[in-house]
């Protein structure tokens, strides 16, 4: 599922798996509480770079 296109964009330009992404975002959300932080400044940061 994809809602911003980070995960994909992130993977594009680190070489991950796209599900890894995800799968870590979706962790550390959950253990952290930052990930929802995190995602939301890539998101900002993906807009601006193209």
């Amino acid at each position: 599922m994809m809602i911003l296109g980070v995960s994909e964009w992130l993977s594009g330009k680190l070489g991950w798996n796209v599900k890894g992404i995800r799968i870590a975002f979706i962790l550390s959300v959950l253990i952290f509480g930052a990930g929802i932080g995190l995602y939301l400044m890539l998101w900002i940061v993906k807009m601006f770079s193209k």
